[in-house]
C-alpha cells in the first residue's frame, strides 16, 4: 500500500506539491490526471524516493521511500524524460537493470522486445521518439516490480502500441498483483485503464474517487411538464446542476437514481430520461462544484 501524508515539496519560489494526501491501495491501478505543472511528475519523484519530501513523508509498505535501497529495489519508475546510457542499447540497458534489480526477468525483456518488434542490439540514439518510449516500457515491465511508476506513459505512442502497454500494464496487475501509477494531462488516456483516478491542480489534490463511484454517483435528468416550474419543484432531489429552456428541465443529479426516478415519475413528467454521465462529464462537474474549470482534453487547467 502507498500512503502519501502531507506532502510539500517546493523549488525556489515554487510550490510543486501542497500538503497532498492520498492512500493507494495494492493491486490498482491509479491514474493521475493534471495540466502541466500541476505536480504530477514531482509527486512520482517523491514516491520514487529521487526528491525528498519538504513536509510530509511518502510510505510504501509501512517504509520511508526516501534513501531507502531495499524499497527502491521493489520499485521502477518511467519518467517523462526518458534517460539511457550513452552509446547504449537495449541489451545492454538489461544488463544495467538486472544489476540493480533482483527480479530482472531476462526471458520476459527478450520475449517483449520481439513482441514491440524492436533490435535489442541497435543504439537506442538511433530510436524514434516512440521507440525509445517503448524501450523504456519493456525494460521497466521486466523488473517484475511490485510498484511500477509511469510519467506520461503514452506520449509518442500511436495507438496499437498504446493499447499493447495498456494490456500488458493490466496483465501485470492481474498475474503479479502489482500497483501501477500513470499519469498524463489527458483524461482520455486513462478512463479505460484506471481502477482509481485523481486530479491534481497548481500542486494540490482537488478530487480523488474509485472510477466505478465517479461514474455511478452522478447521472443525468432530462425532465418536461404540461405546467410551468421550475428548480423549486424538485425539493429532496440533490442537483448538482440545473439549466432550464422553455418547459424542459436538464439537471445533474447526484444519489440513488431508483430513488430520484420514483420521486420524479410521481410528478407525471410529460417527457423523462435518465442518462448516464461519461467520466469526462464527471470531472467537468466536479470540478465547477470545487470553484475550478477543468478543460478535459487536457489543454488547460485553470481558475
Amino acid at each position: 500500500m502507498i500512503e502519501v501524508k502531507g506532502v510539500t515539496k517546493s523549488f525556489d519560489d515554487f510550490t510543486a506539491l501542497d500538503n497532498v494526501t492520498c492512500n493507494i491501495a495494492e493491486g490498482c491501478i491509479y491514474g493521475m490526471v493534471g495540466s502541466n505543472g500541476a505536480g504530477k511528475s514531482t509527486l512520482l519523484r517523491v514516491l520514487s524516493g529521487i526528491y525528498k519530501a519538504d513536509k510530509g513523508e511518502a510510505i510504501i509498505d509501512g517504509i520511508n521511500v526516501y534513501e531507502n535501497t531495499y524499497m527502491k529495489n521493489k520499485l521502477v519508475f518511467v519518467a517523462d524524460e526518458l534517460f539511457f546510457l550513452a552509446g547504449a542499447n537495449m541489451k545492454s540497458m538489461a544488463k544495467f537493470y538486472s544489476s540493480i534489480y533482483d527480479n530482472f526477468d531476462m526471458d520476459r525483456f527478450a520475449e517483449l522486445t520481439k513482441t514491440f518488434g524492436l533490435d535489442p542490439s541497435k543504439s537506442i540514439s538511433n530510436f524514434s521518439k516512440g521507440m525509445k518510449r517503448q524501450a523504456a516500457i519493456i525494460l521497466a515491465l521486466s523488473t517484475r516490480a511490485k510498484y511500477m511508476f509511469f510519467d506520461e506513459t503514452f506520449d509518442g505512442l500511436d495507438p496499437v502500441m498504446r493499447n499493447l502497454v495498456k494490456k500488458l500494464i493490466c496483465g501485470d496487475v492481474a498475474e503479479n498483483n502489482a500497483t501501477v501509477i500513470v499519469t498524463s494531462h489527458s483524461l482520455r488516456e486513462l478512463e479505460d485503464l484506471c481502477d482509481h483516478l485523481s486530479l491534481l491542480h497548481k500542486g494540490g489534490l482537488v478530487l480523488d474517487s474509485d472510477v466505478f463511484e465517479l461514474k455511478t454517483s452522478q447521472f443525468k435528468v432530462q425532465v418536461a411538464f404540461k405546467d410551468d416550474f421550475d428548480e423549486s419543484k424538485f425539493e429532496g432531489i440533490r442537483i448538482t446542476r440545473y439549466r432550464q429552456e422553455g418547459s424542459v428541465a436538464n439537471m445533474i443529479v447526484s444519489g440513488d437514481r431508483e430513488q430520484t426516478m420514483d420521486i420524479i415519475n410521481a410528478m407525471n413528467p410529460v417527457v423523462f430520461d435518465v442518462l448516464p454521465l461519461t467520466l469526462e462529464e464527471v470531472f467537468t462537474y466536479e470540478m465547477e462544484a470545487l470553484g475550478y474549470t477543468f478543460d478535459v482534453k487536457g489543454d488547460k487547467t485553470h481558475e
